[in-house]
């Protein structure tokens, strides 16, 4: 079915279907899973450590990367060759220009609907009232800002923009509709009804970056572009 570099990340089925559509459902599957079980933990773990119930948080975000991890490992030519996550000099520039599109677009759809949903509920950085009750401890603080700029746009990153992204194109799904489909479900991700439109905006944003250069890195760069502000708002608001 392949044709082309892009529609082909060493074409093998498993169970009928293109392997990065199985890396996906890992991935995700894994993600809510994780949620359930941080869900029932977390609770007793924030009332004795509720800096190790922030970072705890975070893990099935970070998990996200394991569905494309394994598939790549297992199925394909290994994570650097199907996805080519890590950014080269045309990525850093593409993504440094649509990461700061997406502030752009950001904070321009979150203006327009603040009338509509209200400063609470649609906060420019939603992170920061649970944020805000660390207790200021340095390497919590660090690790938090380090897995927001880095280890959570590199995973959402793999499995939007590298798993579901090549199985969609293996199955000659037009690269626009690709484009509008992971950026949809990058904010369904998020769970936040009132931010969905703001998210689906900076997916764009990320996804350009990807559609761009062909590469992952490009969008993992331009997703950290748009996580540095909040993360650094952390970090300053604490010291």
């Amino acid at each position: 079915m392949p044709s082309t570099p892009e529609e082909s990340s060493r074409a093998r089925l498993v169970f009928g279907a293109h392997w990065t559509l199985l890396a996906f459902f890992v991935g995700l599957g894994g993600y809510h899973l994780l949620n359930v079980g941080f869900a029932l933990i977390l609770p007793g773990t924030a009332a004795s450590s509720f800096d190790s119930a922030v970072v705890l948080a975070f893990v099935p975000t970070v998990a996200l990367a394991t569905g494309p991890l394994f598939g790549s490992l297992r199925w394909g030519d290994g994570l650097l060759r199907d996805f080519h996550p890590l950014p080269n000099r045309f990525d850093l520039r593409v993504g440094l220009f649509c990461g700061s599109a997406a502030l752009v677009v950001a904070y321009g759809l979150t203006w327009l609907l603040r009338p509509v949903y209200g400063d609470r509920d649609l906060s420019d950085a939603p992170l920061q009232d649970v944020l805000a009750e660390l207790d200021g401890s340095a390497v919590v603080l660090v690790t938090v800002a380090v897995i927001m700029v880095l280890a959570a746009p590199f995973a959402e990153e793999l499995l939007m923009r590298g798993a579901l992204w090549r199985a969609l194109r293996y199955y000659r799904v037009p690269p626009w509709a690709v484009l509008v489909v992971t950026s949809v479900l990058f904010a369904y991700l998020h769970t936040d009804s009132a931010r969905t439109l703001v998210l689906v905006g900076q997916g764009l944003a990320f996804g350009a970056a990807r559609m761009i250069t062909g590469r992952v890195g490009a969008s993992v760069v331009a997703h950290a572009v748009n996580n540095t502000p909040p993360a650094a708002l952390l970090l300053v608001g604490a010291w």
